[in-house]
């Protein structure tokens, strides 16, 4: 098990583990719920954690495959379909008992203020899609979130400024796809910033992945701390 785990529990009494990180300044902080890619809490999303809570956002990062598979899983990115049948097991409520549970758990932190968003990769794109759907959050960021689509009727219960991100050369995620979920979020009503990044691939924010490409990533790094210090301040 990594350090700084906090196990908890969701409303359906299933017991997750979630990874938690920390700024070493004087608080109080606003909080970040870190939803992780089809691959778990792996060492990629425990830096992304640890980058946010270096800027002074007191973060947690839960297993959302707990329901099927044993506390820590982590999955090689070369190795998706080892992550199918847990990828494939999510589901919305399921998904939304566990990011109340993170909710709670950052409302229940001393040092934590009452301002809260998530940030999700890949799969949890999509998800944070759905947490900002389901719980009073401040901001909501998504780098793409494959599947966002078949959420797009929730759009209008989003609480808070969604920031998308897409790869103009992703081949997971199509224009038409990217185009449902904004039409979706635009004839709601809802506030957005939609970014397409023509020069990106899926997945370009992870540097342990091929499609890694690093000027995307610095590029969606500044505008998600922007995005974050804006709503979140």
């Amino acid at each position: 098990m990594y350090p700084n785990a906090v196990s908890l529990t969701a409303s359906d009494n299933t017991q997750f583990n979630a990874y938690t990180a920390f700024p070493t300044t004087q608080g109080p902080h606003p909080g970040i719920i870190l939803l992780q890619e089809a691959f778990g809490v792996n060492g990629h999303i425990r830096n992304v954690a640890d980058r946010l809570a270096q800027v002074g956002y007191v973060v947690i990062a839960p297993e959302v495959f707990h329901r099927t598979a044993e506390p820590g899983l982590e999955i090689s990115y070369s190795d998706f379909a080892s992550a199918m049948p847990h990828y494939n097991a999510i589901t919305p409520e399921g998904v939304t008992a566990d990011v109340q549970a993170c909710y709670d758990w950052l409302r229940a932190q001393p040092n934590v203020t009452e301002k809260i968003g998530s940030i999700g990769f890949c799969l949890g794109g999509r998800l944070s899609f759905l947490a900002n759907a389901v719980l009073p959050l401040a901001a909501g960021v998504s780098y793409y979130g494959g599947g966002t689509h078949l959420l797009k009727d929730r759009a209008s219960d989003l609480h808070a400024p969604h920031l998308f991100f897409w790869g103009g050369l992703d081949q997971h995620i199509s224009k038409e796809k990217i185009a449902e979920v904004i039409d979706a979020v635009e004839a709601a009503g809802k506030p957005y910033i939609n970014t397409v990044i023509s020069y990106a691939d899926h997945g370009f924010h992870c540097d342990e992945r091929p499609s890694y490409h690093p000027q995307a990533a610095a590029e969606a790094w500044a505008l998600t701390l922007a995005f974050f210090q804006e709503k979140l301040r």
